[in-house]
């Protein structure tokens, strides 16, 4: 099967002169299957659309989070009315308070919530945690795995870019 690549070729070609690697996260660099990235345009449920116009299944899901697919017409209406309301506070926001109760409610078993603003910082808060709870300074993690953009979670994470 001969799938048409060049405008990502050609995009890669000109992010690399803008992006270190040409991506924006080395998770995303292909360079360790040896090819240039895909560049998508947009995306519906579980398709998305890369620069050639060329449909796939997007299997990746955006590493986990996009588990109703994307651009899901109730979660784009729940999140226009969000952002309505405003779009980033940096303090603390009425909907955090609801936001815990929820989980709390699906997980019993929780005390208290911690939110973060990205995977790292989820690692990074288990490890500095587990530490804490165990009185242990090592951790076991899996090479070749990306657990997280932090220096002592690079080693060996496969990207070849920044490790």
């Amino acid at each position: 099967m001969n799938v048409d690549r060049s405008t990502s070729d050609r995009l890669h070609h000109e992010a690399s002169s803008h992006l270190v690697g040409g991506v924006n996260s080395p998770v995303r660099a292909f360079k360790s299957v040896h090819g240039n990235p895909i560049y998508f345009s947009s995306a519906s449920g579980a398709i998305v659309e890369d620069a050639d116009g060329n449909n796939l299944v997007d299997f990746v899901q955006s590493w986990g989070p996009l588990v109703h697919g994307h651009a899901h017409p109730e979660i784009v209406q729940k999140v226009s009315e969000a952002m309505a309301k405003g779009t980033s506070f940096g303090a603390p926001h009425v909907g955090e308070i609801e936001l815990a109760k929820r989980v709390k409610r699906r997980f019993p078993y929780i005390d208290l919530v911690r939110f973060v603003s990205s995977g790292t910082e989820a690692v990074m808060s288990a490890i500095r945690l587990a530490r804490g709870y165990t009185g242990k300074d090592v951790i076991v993690k899996f090479e070749g795995c990306y657990h997280g953009h932090v220096d002592s979670l690079m080693v060996k994470s496969g990207s070849g870019l920044a490790t």
